[in-house]
């Protein structure tokens, strides 16, 4: 019989080739309790992009999966109702991961108090904040870079907050600077999201939604709305333009921004500590390809997407390896990986209200 935390693995390897190659270069007492937390919130995401689902539905599923995480509602019910509604936009790897929710949250239940509090929370936030921007104003966009920034927090944010606090149990002399981690480890978050959200711009506008903030394209000469109800098959025939281009730029630089205090947050642990250093730089430098293809990819600026290959994925695992436990190497791969983009200096909140 197969165990869940072997069930767990397998889930993990199906819904995200990144976390499966990062994952592992943590230390043993990590790897599981991370692993559980990114599909915890993979959970969340999949309820929030099902493009089926109505906003009462969506909060209703948020509901039900928080007292299933907390023990006080049924898994199998909720995998039950929930997996019939899933269409096909959302990929196979996420309908096999709603069906094994009772899987995943045997493995919570597995974890320490401590681990478990910490992500209860985690999903509490991130469940009833996302419930804030379902059926939301039909224009395309969030309104300004305040409410990307809240959106960012919700999705990724409070995700750099939990591994913060990980990390703290694991190496209990960061707890003297816990509170400068949490605010770098939310900025880490935001960084990491304001990616994804470029990356998948098309295909979000495909499902019908966006997450760009309106205010800076208007700032120069673009509106969002433009992009209505045009799929990433539309965009190819008619390029929005070199406005919409200088938009996107605008968000890339302060991604860029975030990216540079995710790189801080990392040469705040300590070198010995190898594998959180190179779990959280490989993800980084990542990131920073992720951009660099944004901004020089033709094809991506006329709607089919970006991914950085993988040779690109190998050299970024083996740079962050290699720089690892010399702050100097580190900060010299930081550079080469962002080498052309701009930035926007961001600086880290150290206070921030969390649950709305």
């Amino acid at each position: 019989m197969v165990s869940d935390a072997a069930r767990q693995w397998v889930l993990l390897e199906r819904v995200s080739r990144t976390f499966a190659l990062t994952i592992p270069t943590l230390p043993e007492e990590l790897r599981t309790v991370i692993g559980n937390a990114y599909l915890l919130c993979r959970i969340v995401d999949t309820v929030e992009d099902e493009p089926r689902l109505s906003p009462a539905q969506k909060e209703d599923f948020f509901r039900r999966f928080l007292r299933a995480v907390r023990g006080d509602g049924d898994a199998d019910a909720f995998s039950a109702a929930l997996a019939p509604l899933l269409s096909e936009a959302t990929l196979p790897s996420a309908h096999d991961l709603i069906r094994e929710t009772a899987a995943v949250l045997a493995v919570t239940r597995s974890l320490s108090r401590e681990y478990q509090f910490a992500l209860n929370r985690c999903v509490g936030v991130m469940a009833n904040g996302m419930a804030e921007f379902q059926g939301q104003s039909p224009s395309v966009g969030l309104a300004d870079q305040a409410a990307m920034d809240r959106y960012c927090y919700l999705a990724a944010g409070v995700v750099g907050e939990t591994l913060t606090e990980f990390f703290v149990m694991h190496v209990p002399e960061l707890a003297s600077r816990e509170q400068e981690m949490m605010a770098l480890g939310r900025s880490f978050g935001q960084g990491l999201q304001m990616t994804n959200i470029l990356k998948d711009v098309w295909s979000d506008l495909d499902r019908g939604s966006c997450w760009l903030p309106r205010s800076v394209f208007l700032d120069v000469g673009f509106d969002l709305d433009e992009l209505r109800g045009r799929s990433s098959q539309s965009v190819r025939r008619k390029h929005p333009g070199s406005a919409f281009e200088e938009g996107l730029d605008s968000v890339v630089a302060t991604a860029h921004g975030h990216l540079a205090n995710a790189l801080t947050y990392t040469l705040h642990l300590p070198a010995r500590e190898s594998g959180l250093r190179t779990f959280c730089g490989w993800t980084l430098v990542m990131a920073l390809l992720t951009l660099r293809e944004i901004r020089r990819s033709p094809v991506y600026a006329y709607g089919t997407g970006v991914k950085i290959s993988r040779r690109a994925v190998r050299w970024a695992g083996l740079a962050s390896r290699g720089a690892g436990r010399a702050d100097w190497s580190l900060r010299m791969t930081f550079r080469v990986a962002g080498r052309g983009l701009p930035i926007v200096p961001v600086p880290a909140k150290v206070a921030w209200i969390d649950e709305g």
